[in-house]
């Protein structure tokens, strides 16, 4: 941990933060998630159990950028500040309307800030909130485009040019390496406290990818106020676990891209980290890699570790930590314990003292299989379980979970595939024969997090219940003697785009196909998408110009290229991002009509007692409209999270049937649902001006080849 000197706080003049939430009334929704306590909880009273049937369109806003060819989302979590809503579109422009119609403010293009030179180089992600703060007449929007961190004046929707350069951050710089050529943007806002904010990072899940330290920054300036470094360097806490003394030079991941939550009282900021690179094959990462998949508490002035907790010892799964925790208070033994719950990709439930970071349920390491047939590898042979709360989900697939409702010869096949994998628990390893995982890569829980009741101790979380067929393949690490473009672009293709796009370059799900694609581009134009990126894509551009060239003749089948000798730029760096293993690609285990190879429930709503570890009432979750499902919901993949209300209501939307659900708490009985425009892919938020309450979600669709769409829309009772 490294501390940048001479960034004074001006405690005297900031009157506020309104993201601070000090009175917990929770009565508007400053802030991603709601509040510092990241539980997703309104106090508003006005729908309730009795009148949430006569709900009706509010307002509804259109973006006007939906891409409906590329699979555009919203994942935004709009906040709402003095009458004003403000949130994100599908090509990341940010945008402010009036809360109460939905009328619009301004609209900001972070296009418009870039020299036109670097406009190619703008990498679409995606964004899931944004952050406001204010002194006085000084109000700000803080939110993430591509590599940039953006602070946009409120009121007028332009860039304040005092902070950073020319109102713009550059989240490549300050992380202690040169990461210039590497992916580096942020999913997540910032969180605020007094004149600081908190950052995380999104990166590259391949070998090539940057380190995901965190990091606080100056909310007047975008000077760095400190840094934590979650790949440790030499002589800071965490580096013993790593057996290459020299992997924090080269390794990445390890990121915050979730989000944080803030005990402003304690003065605790704390996140959760992803799996460090390459995701897949730990061989050039031996040990237990913190502070990779990592609860971290630290002190929000300085960034000093206060404790952590790691819940995956040396990742080969991609099971990082979706969410910030959520800060809650357990009523155990006759005694109140201010604690974090975290919910993980596994299914379990974390709980810990905020302080102190001991456990309030106790976890117990318990053995995992050892098995790999990866030369170099060298896995954990204990992971940590809780023992309580009860796991939210399925965390195995034997025969008897698979999908009974498949035609016969599809599941005699499922059957087939599912006997060739090893299947027989969820800490096995990716092999060469391949792996049924399960929970899988999308969790379990995901980046909505769960949400939290206040007043009676009962955490909701959603879950998805989707099993994946992962599989290794080797790659050569150095092409041979004489060695052509079209066998050097084979080659580089397995090493950095296999994963994605297959090892048959069909592509899945949202990632597109490969096949003609040089009926699309031409060489020049390939090599400019390598170097640029295009939205969930990362730009590669630590990739040589002759390695770009020996791609290009392979994907687009340039022949008078194939033939020509590569000349291979090789470095004695190259040696950790030359992997021997791939990941042959995201591929979910299902039938070949596309259905899920697991019975159903294929996403679930869990509501636990936190102060019992006991389940209150558990259910499906939506419908898959695909399915010929029966009485019984079948439950599908959900992507956002539901917000609690004192009215006695939880609002979720997140499935695949693009349905807008408000079920009874307490119960867990259905009460309303809606039809969106497009699936609601997002948390919603809730809020209430003159006395009126609003519940709003953005409807962007996009995900599991929906629909995709360009409106937030905003429901309310109707006028007395």
């Amino acid at each position: 941990m490294k501390k940048i000197i001479g960034l004074p706080f001006a405690a005297a003049v900031f009157v506020l933060l309104y993201g601070c939430n000090q009175k917990k009334d929770y009565r508007s929704w400053p802030q991603y998630k709601g509040s510092n306590e990241n539980i997703h909880y309104s106090s508003l009273t006005e729908v309730d159990t009795t009148n949430v049937s006569r709900l009706q369109v509010a307002w509804t806003y259109h973006t006007r950028d939906a891409d409906t060819i590329n699979h555009s989302q919203i994942q935004c979590n709009p906040i709402v500040m003095d009458g004003v809503l403000y949130g994100t579109t599908p090509k990341m422009k940010l945008f402010a309307v009036d809360a109460t119609t939905g009328q619009e403010k301004w609209q900001f293009n972070p296009f418009d800030s870039l020299a036109k030179d670097k406009k190619m180089f703008f990498i679409m992600n995606n964004s899931r909130g944004v952050a406001y703060w204010a002194n006085g007449e000084d109000k700000r929007i803080y939110y993430s485009a591509g590599p940039y961190l953006y602070a946009i004046n409120a009121i007028t929707g332009k860039t304040i040019s005092s902070f950073a350069d020319k109102g713009k951050l550059d989240l490549h710089d300050g992380l202690d390496r040169d990461v210039k050529d590497l992916f580096v943007t942020a999913t997540s806002p910032p969180i605020m406290y007094r004149n600081i904010m908190v950052m995380g990072t999104r990166v590259d899940e391949g070998a090539h990818a940057a380190p995901g330290h965190i990091r606080a920054f100056d909310v007047l300036t975008g000077k760095q106020v400190w840094i934590f470094h979650t790949i440790p360097h030499p002589g800071e806490p965490g580096f013993e676990s790593w057996e290459d003394k020299n992997a924090w030079k080269y390794i990445g991941g390890a990121n915050a891209w979730s989000g944080f939550s803030l005990d402003e009282k304690r003065g605790i900021v704390y996140g959760c980290t992803g799996s460090a690179s390459y995701d897949w094959y730990g061989g050039k990462r031996l040990g237990n890699n913190l502070y990779a998949d990592c609860l971290l508490a630290l002190d929000v002035k300085t960034g000093k570790l206060k404790w952590h907790f790691q819940d995956i010892h040396h990742d080969v799964w991609d099971r990082d930590i979706p969410t910030a925790p959520a800060l809650v208070t357990i009523k155990k033994e006759g005694k109140n314990i201010d604690a974090v719950a975290v919910t993980t990709k596994t299914g379990f439930i974390f709980t810990f003292d905020r302080e102190t970071g001991k456990p309030v349920y106790d976890i117990v390491e318990k053995p995992v299989p050892t098995f790999t047939d990866l030369k170099g590898e060298k896995l954990s042979p204990t992971q940590p379980y809780p023992t309580a709360p009860a796991p939210f989900m399925r965390q195995l697939v034997t025969e008897q979970e698979l999908n009974p409702y498949m035609p016969d010869s599809s599941r005699k096949a499922v059957l087939a595939a599912f006997k060739s994998y090893r299947t027989n628990h969820m800490f096995n390893a990716p092999t060469l024969g391949g792996i049924v995982e399960f929970p899988g890569l999308d969790g379990g829980g995901e980046w909505g997090g769960p949400s939290y009741d206040p007043e009676t101790g009962i955490l909701y979380v959603n879950a998805n219940e989707m099993a994946w067929a992962i599989s290794m393949l080797t790659v050569d690490t150095k092409g041979g003697a004489g060695e052509t473009n079209l066998l050097a672009g084979q080659r580089l293709y397995r090493s950095y785009c296999m994963t994605c796009h297959g090892s048959d370059r069909k592509g899945a799900g949202t990632v597109p196909s490969l096949i003609n694609i040089n009926r699309k581009y031409n060489a020049l134009q390939f090599d400019t998408l390598i170097q640029s990126g295009r939205r969930m894509m990362p730009a590669f551009r630590q990739l040589k110009p002759a390695e770009r060239k020996a791609i290009a003749s392979f994907v687009l089948d340039i022949g008078n290229e194939q033939p020509k000798s590569f000349i291979d730029e090789f470095s004695k760096n190259d040696e950790y991002y030359r992997l021997p293993y791939a990941m042959a690609g995201y591929n979910k285990f299902l039938s070949k009509e596309g259905y899920p190879g697991i019975k159903p429930p294929w996403g679930t709503l869990n509501a636990i007692d936190l102060n019992t570890g006991k389940f209150v009432w558990k259910r499906a979750l939506g419908n898959d409209p695909e399915f010929p499902h029966g009485k019984e919901d079948s439950g599908t993949e959900n992507y956002g999270a539901s917000v609690i209300t004192k009215g006695g209501l939880l609002f979720i939307a997140a499935t695949k049937d693009g349905k807008f659900r408000a079920f009874n708490k307490r119960t867990g009985k259905l009460l309303w649902q809606v039809t969106l425009p497009a699936p609601g892919y997002a948390t919603p938020s809730v809020y209430e001006i003159d006395g009126k309450q609003y519940i709003v979600i953005a409807c962007g669709g996009g995900k599991m080849n929906t629909k995709s769409g360009d409106s937030y829309v905003a429901f309310a009772l109707p006028s007395k």
